[in-house]
Parts: C-alpha cells; sequence; structure tokens
C-alpha cells in the first residue's frame, strides 16, 4: 500500500472530500494528521478513524494564522518527525454577484483558500526539502480553469492557486518533492451550504448541481490514486468536467452556456 505508514496532514479534513480523504487514509493504514477549525467535528472524524484503529491526530487550525501553523508544524514534527504529504483542503465558495459583493468578502475568500495553502505550503516546504522527498496536493476546483457566476472571488482564488502551485513543481522537481493540483467538479459535499454570500452569511442551501453530483468518497479514492501515481493534475467529476474542455477549445459556445446554466 503506498499510503502505509506515510505522514499526512490534511487541512479541511472535518467535512466533505477532506473528511473523505481521512478515512480513505485510514483503510491504507497512513499516520494521518487531520485539521480544520471545527473542532467539535474533528473529533467526530477521529471516533470514526479509532473504531477502525488508525492512527489519527487533531490538530485545531486556522490557515490564515502564522503563528497557529508554525505551532502545528512543530507539534507534528516532534511527534512524527517528518511530513510525507500535504493536501491543502481547507476552503470556502461563494454565492455572490460581484456588483453585491464587498470587498471584504473578496479579501476573506482569497486569504484562506489561496493564502491559507500557501501559508501552510511554505511552513511545511523546508522540512521536504530536507528529507529530499515529499507530496503536495491542493484542492482547487473546476472553477480554477474557468469563471462562473457568483463565484468571482472563489475562481480567483482558485486561479491563483493554480498558477502558485505550477510554479512550485518546477522549483522543488530536483528536490523529489511531487506536487499535485486537483480540480473537483461537482462533489456530494456541505461546499454550498458554507459558501458566503454577500453579506457574509453562509448560503445555507444545498446546490441543485451539489446534489447530483459524484460522492465525496469516490472523488478521495481518485483524489489519492492522482498522488500516487505522481499526476500533475487530476480533473474529478463527471459530465460537467467537459465544461473544462468547452471553455479551451469552444470559447463562445462556453459563455453562452455559462449564462444558461443554473449557478446554483
Amino acid at each position: 500500500m503506498f499510503y502505509k505508514n506515510k505522514v499526512v496532514w490534511i487541512t479541511g479534513a472535518s467535512s466533505g472530500i477532506g473528511e473523505a480523504l481521512v478515512y480513505e487514509l485510514a483503510k491504507q493504514h497512513a499516520i494521518i494528521i487531520i485539521s480544520s477549525n471545527q473542532l467539535d467535528e474533528l473529533q467526530k472524524v477521529k471516533a470514526n478513524c479509532d473504531k477502525i484503529n488508525a492512527e489519527c491526530y487533531v490538530l485545531f487550525l486556522d490557515v490564515t494564522n502564522v503563528e497557529k501553523i508554525d505551532q502545528a508544524l512543530q507539534e507534528i514534527i516532534q511527534k512524527y518527525g517528518r511530513i510525507d504529504v500535504l493536501i491543502n483542503n481547507a476552503g470556502i465558495s461563494q454565492r455572490s454577484l460581484v456588483i453585491e459583493t464587498p470587498i471584504e468578502i473578496d479579501r476573506k475568500i482569497m486569504e484562506i483558500n489561496y493564502f491559507g495553502s500557501v501559508l501552510l505550503t511554505k511552513a511545511v516546504l523546508p522540512y521536504m526539502i530536507k528529507q529530499n522527498s515529499g507530496y503536495i496536493a491542493v484542492t482547487s476546483s473546476i472553477s480554477g480553469k474557468f469563471g462562473f457566476p457568483l463565484r468571482s472571488a472563489y475562481s480567483a482564488a482558485k486561479h491563483a492557486q493554480h498558477g502558485f502551485f505550477e510554479t512550485l513543481r518546477s522549483e522543488v522537481y530536483l528536490n523529489n518533492i511531487k506536487v499535485l493540483i486537483a480540480f473537483p467538479g461537482r462533489v456530494q459535499t456541505n461546499i454550498s451550504l458554507h459558501a458566503l454570500t454577500k453579506d457574509g452569511t453562509p448560503h445555507g442551501k444545498m446546490d441543485e448541481g451539489q446534489n447530483t453530483g459524484i460522492t465525496s468518497e469516490k472523488c478521495a479514492k481518485q483524489y489519492l490514486r492522482a498522488i500516487e501515481k505522481d499526476k500533475k493534475e487530476v480533473l474529478i467529476g463527471s459530465t460537467e468536467l467537459l465544461m473544462v474542455y468547452i471553455h479551451k477549445f469552444l470559447p463562445r459556445l462556453f459563455y453562452k452556456l455559462a449564462r444558461k446554466i443554473n449557478p446554483t
């Protein structure tokens, strides 16, 4: 098993894709560190791991707090001595028009989705360089491939992630560090429930498209397989992934479809 005894740190591990990744790694006997800013939910995830005797260590973490990141990292290094795999999965979505969205909301989304993954990666990187090995993954979105209504700041953050981690991949190649960017489409998670609206409150509703997406378990399997196979990028989803290719090869058709498709 590829992940057996590997030390894997996952952010955004309290629900959705992150939680599904934890359970899949548990089956493969990884040593899992789970982080998010939802401590109660993390404890539930750990309890589920305990039932199958998986090693799971809880670290409450706000990915926008540099000091807390450094403290968490030192705790991991003291306990395990290394980090083999980092999965930057923490994030928040958006459901609001550009014209109605205050800049504070844009900044918050960028802080969590972009700077959060950058801060954590920069903290972990020196240790991976020292051990001359490592895997770094980031959960982007197909909104990191194209813009889509009601997701301007979210899409901007995901595009920024793409640029950063693609650059990083080239820079750490000689250090034997692999970098994967995952682009999930519609996955059955609670991401739309917590998406920020124009006044910063949660959207509180499941998107119709989200309900018809692939399961988070299926997403997690494809995600982890992509890391194992040293893929540079992986698109995860169903028919909605066609929009990536339509955007690239038939842009006029893409914009016509984007105006017609229900974005929620």
